[in-house]
């Protein structure tokens, strides 16, 4: 893999006017503070998180990416990622609410026009749009058909984060004369937009997943942003890149959640006893078992989060690029992606398990909510599994082959 990268602190950080990477980190962390007080209560309640949604604005988190001119933090992509990290850690559900925002939000900047996706990025900071949906492929998909009225929208999508709060929705759609996939926005409350929160998973509960139907919604010609085909003639190199971009947002969450968990637990052991029982022990932090346990749990986290910030370097290296990027270096890219989302899979889904081995007997208490990590991560790698990822890498590694250009759900 010899893919040129470029250090995600030296990128035309001196261009920018906004205020910065350390406050933006900061912010993260204050937020991630604040989820985390009530994380257990808010998790086991499992409301729509509008309240959430208000903290993360509040924050200035919606806005993080869009540049300064037009309103936004003007941060970077590495630096959007390390905020989907620490918000993961403390509420695995917000966090891919707020990753999914974060894609979908600047998903103009790939398939749109420049012009367009100033003016559409300009008008979602102004009004601090929530964004939800998913640009991934589905079927039946979506169709766009033209009428005598204009384009019309139709169909199912059978789950996408984030629609129960979202201000607008990006979503995948087919048009009918022409088999074509483009990128579409939506705003939610037009006629024939329906939003059903029907998704009752075990597991990432307050990141608004649900189901939206289209029932002949009218699509203005400026709501279509560009073409999804993989096409090489139609697919640029750099449009490409949007696969790795989104794919490393998972990538970011599963290892906040993972680090989360054993903050968590750790924690918990290191007090020694169960709350509201103080006189009953918890598994001894002096046991040889125990700390062989954490041991093999942060060595297998550490090497994840060393990969992944392999990963994050190339994707920052590939957007400076910017044109100049060859199809050549987008694999390399897209491969790194996956070698991390695999790490980071087997991480999270480790941790959040033997995690409560580590607590013994004392972590069947819903009063502790230990169980939402576990159900927190087995949720989200059911919905986006790595085995697909794992043959690019070995199809990659054996044959040379590009790994294909595949969106996050």
């Amino acid at each position: 893999m010899g893919v040129a990268t470029v250090s995600s602190d030296s990128v035309s950080e001196s261009d920018r006017v906004g205020p910065g990477r350390a406050h933006w980190l900061r912010v993260a962390r204050e937020t991630a503070d604040d989820l985390a007080t009530d994380a257990v209560a808010r998790e086991q309640a499992g409301k729509t998180p509008f309240d959430e949604v208000s903290r993360l604005r509040e924050a200035g988190l919606l806005t993080l990416l869009v540049p300064a001119e037009l309103g936004g933090g003007d941060a970077d992509w590495p630096t959007a990622y390390a905020v989907v990290r620490e918000i993961a850690a403390a509420d695995g559900a917000i966090g891919q609410l707020l990753g999914c925002h974060f894609f979908l939000s600047w998903s103009a900047r790939f398939f749109a026009e420049p012009s367009l996706a100033d003016r559409i990025e300009r008008q979602s900071a102004a009004e601090q749009w929530c964004w939800g949906g998913g640009l991934a492929r589905q079927e039946p998909p979506l169709t766009l058909t033209e009428t005598a009225g204009g384009l019309v929208l139709d169909g199912r999508q059978s789950y996408a984060t984030g629609v129960l709060v979202a201000d607008r929705l990006a979503v995948r759609a087919v048009r009918a004369d022409t088999g074509e996939p483009l990128a579409v926005v939506v705003d939610p409350s037009c006629p024939g937009v329906g939003i059903d929160g029907d998704a009752d998973t075990f597991g990432q509960r307050l990141a608004a997943g649900g189901s939206v139907e289209f029932d002949a919604v009218p699509v203005a010609a400026d709501a279509v942003l560009g073409s999804l085909s993989v096409d090489e003639d139609v697919l640029s190199p750099l449009v490409a890149l949007a696969s790795p971009v989104g794919r490393l947002l998972s990538v970011h969450l599963r290892l906040g959640m993972a680090e989360g968990v054993l903050a968590e637990v750790r924690e918990y052991s290191r007090a020694g006893r169960l709350i509201g029982h103080p006189a009953r022990p918890a598994v001894s932090p002096e046991d040889p078992q125990v700390l062989s346990a954490y041991g093999e749990l942060t060595v297998l986290t550490r090497a994840a989060s060393a990969l992944t910030d392999q990963a994050r370097e190339a994707v920052h290296g590939g957007l400076t690029r910017g044109e100049e990027l060859t199809y050549d270096e987008y694999a390399e890219i897209s491969v790194l992606v996956s070698m991390a989302e695999a790490a980071t899979a087997r991480a999270v889904r480790e941790s959040a398990d033997r995690a409560l081995d580590l607590i013994g007997a004392c972590a069947a208490s819903s009063h502790l909510g230990f169980d939402r990590f576990w159900r927190n991560a087995r949720t989200h790698t059911l919905y986006e599994p790595v085995t697909h990822r794992l043959h690019d890498v070995g199809n990659y590694f054996l044959n040379g082959a590009h790994p294909p250009f595949v969106l996050p759900v």
